[in-house]
């Protein structure tokens, strides 16, 4: 099953749109974690950038990495569980 997201900036509060739904981000939440927190099923393992389970596509955007991964990860690609962005970013993973 595949689901694309888009997470949009506004001046403090940025928000993920996933099927009409707006989800906002609490202030450094990781984006695995705003998902949980509307529990929206995201697979993730050690939720610390080392496994690569939570690996999701960056359609368009940036993120700021909380520590620097250890799992591989494409220039295309970014951890949910280790990423809080910095702007609008559009996001599409698989589960």
């Amino acid at each position: 099953m595949k689901n694309s997201l888009t997470i949009t900036d506004t001046t403090r509060i940025k928000s993920i749109s996933i099927g009409g739904k707006v989800i906002e981000t609490h202030e450094g939440e990781s984006v695995l974690e705003t998902l949980e927190r509307q529990n929206i099923e995201v697979n993730y393992n050690c939720r610390e950038g080392f496994c690569g389970v939570c690996r999701t596509k960056l359609l368009s955007g940036s993120v700021d990495y909380r520590i620097e991964p250890l799992a591989f990860i494409d220039d295309d690609e970014i951890l949910s569980c280790c990423t809080v962005p910095t702007s609008d970013i559009s996001i599409k993973f698989e589960y």
